[in-house]
Parts: structure tokens; C-alpha cells; sequence
């Protein structure tokens, strides 16, 4: 007898996805498509796989591997299965092209990605709490942490001037901020 059996099985925790890139159009006839990719360099967005493309329209999402393509200078461009001609091609424009989280390499030291620092605590240097970053964004100048707490604050994501640490094991962030700014 399975001792397992009757057990609920323990909750899996979501998989994180990451934005990578978007299908900006048909290219050809044959039903490769453009893409925008924001992996550097552009076409290395083929080595991160299986893909997970959500519809612009709808929001509809499906997994699919096996895509291969190569950087022509002017565009990315993709050859994905089952995508066989233009009008097909064309019908994928704007669907976003998502990645698992753990299929990326470590980043360097020093270097986080994005999606890594999402949910993690921000203190101040003296201990008060901020709040949860929500997400980042880049503004040209620097990367920005949105904090969302008591209220929402925006902190830029310059080390060591703001952000003094970040402690994955205890899932903080220490910066050097005015609680009242």
C-alpha cells in the first residue's frame, strides 16, 4: 500500500517567469517572424528555453521549444515550430516571449536580476521598514526600486550611495534612505 496515498501533496511554488522579448512581426514568407529581444547579445534569447508565449490579444499562454533563429544586424529573427507562413507569423505579432527564471545563468557578483529582488523587504541603515519592492524599472540614468508599503515610495538602485546591501538569505535590502522622503 502507497503510505503516500490520501496525502495532499504540498503546494508547488509558482514558477518565475521573465520577460525577455516580443514578436514585432512576419518576416518573409515562411512564417519566421521578427522579434524584439532583450538579451545582450540579442540573439543569445535562443538559448534560453522552453519559451513561454503569452498572446498580446488575450493574454492566452502556451510553452514551446525548439526555436532557433540568428541576428541579421537589422532584426532578430525566429524560426518557431509550427508557425508555417505569413499569415501565421503575423498573427503572433505582439506576443511576448517569457522564460523560466532558473533556466538563466547565475548572474555575476554583484549583479541581480530583476525578478530576484521582487518581494524582498527594504529597511533603512537605522531599521525601519519600507515596505516590499514591487519592481524596477530603468529611467536611462539608473534602475529604480518601487517600494510599495505604508505608501509607495521610488528608490534608485545605486550601490553603494542607496542600496547598501541585499541579503538574499534574509530576504532584505538595506538602504540608505529618509523614511520621510
Amino acid at each position: 500500500m502507497n503510505e503516500d496515498a490520501g496525502r495532499p501533496t504540498p503546494p508547488q511554488e509558482p514558477r518565475k517567469l521573465i520577460l525577455m522579448g516580443r514578436v514585432t512581426g512576419a518576416f518573409g514568407v515562411r512564417g519566421d517572424v521578427k522579434i524584439e529581444s532583450w538579451t545582450e547579445p540579442r540573439a543569445q534569447i535562443f538559448r534560453y528555453q522552453p519559451w513561454t508565449l503569452r498572446a498580446a490579444a488575450n493574454g492566452i499562454e502556451r510553452e514551446l521549444s525548439g526555436a532557433r533563429g540568428r541576428d541579421t544586424g537589422k532584426h532578430v529573427v525566429a524560426t518557431l515550430p509550427g508557425c508555417e507562413d505569413r499569415d501565421a507569423a503575423e498573427a503572433l505579432r505582439g506576443t511576448e516571449i517569457w522564460v523560466p527564471r532558473e533556466v538563466l545563468p547565475p548572474p555575476a557578483p554583484g549583479e541581480y536580476y530583476w525578478v530576484d529582488l521582487e518581494g524582498l523587504r527594504v529597511v533603512t541603515v537605522d531599521g525601519v521598514a519600507l515596505g516590499e519592492v514591487s519592481h524596477l524599472l530603468s529611467t536611462g540614468a539608473n534602475d529604480v526600486m518601487v517600494v510599495r508599503g505604508e505608501r509607495e515610495r521610488m528608490l534608485p538602485f545605486v550601490q553603494p550611495d542607496y542600496v547598501r546591501s541585499v541579503d538574499f538569505d534574509s530576504g532584505t535590502i538595506t538602504v540608505d534612505w529618509d523614511p520621510e522622503f
